[in-house]
């Protein structure tokens, strides 16, 4: 196949060995597509998971504050008339992180629909399959080459052959 592919370079003015230097520089470039994309990808999935592992362990976090909140509002409020100074402090207490919770939920939606959401849909995009698309497109096309280099190798060896036959049978028959 070598020699076929050295005669057709040869035809048409290229060096053999530029052909096959070129040919392994694109697989080697299509192998790290693949490999930094599926890098990526997996790197992607860790944010996503951290980002994910945060809000959930926010939300519940917050849900505690909010009651803690509610309980000492509720306090503050009920003992309010006695004139406790410690009713006082527990309203203000529950009032202000009531304020603090909303804050954070807000945080927390926006971290979820501007961080998370989009991540995870990068994710589940299609990149690392359109990396493996082209390393599998250039894989079969390199087939098709071989298979039809070697169909063009016959296609010359088998008339050489038929003409070499036909010598030697002349030869033969000759008195």
């Amino acid at each position: 196949m070598q020699a076929v592919l050295k005669q057709f370079s040869t035809r048409y003015n290229q060096d053999p060995s530029l052909v096959d230097e070129v040919e392994l520089e694109c697989h080697q470039n299509l192998q790290r597509l693949y490999s930094t994309t599926r890098a990526a990808k997996h790197f992607q999935r860790n944010i996503v998971r951290g980002v994910e592992g945060f809000i959930v362990v926010s939300t519940k976090q917050m849900e505690i504050v909010k009651k803690l909140a509610e309980d000492c509002c509720k306090y503050g409020n009920d003992n309010q008339h006695f004139g406790f100074a410690l009713a006082r402090a527990s309203e203000e207490f529950g009032k202000s992180h009531k304020q603090i919770e909303k804050e954070r939920e807000d945080l927390l939606k926006s971290l979820g629909e501007q961080v998370f959401e989009p991540l995870r849909e990068m994710i589940m995009s299609a990149p690392l399959e359109d990396a493996r698309l082209l390393t599998y497109r250039y894989q079969r096309i390199r087939q098709d080459i071989e298979s039809d280099l070697f169909v063009l190798q016959w296609m010359y060896i088998i008339p050489l052959g038929l003409i070499v036959m036909n010598a030697v049978t002349s030869a033969a028959n000759i008195p």
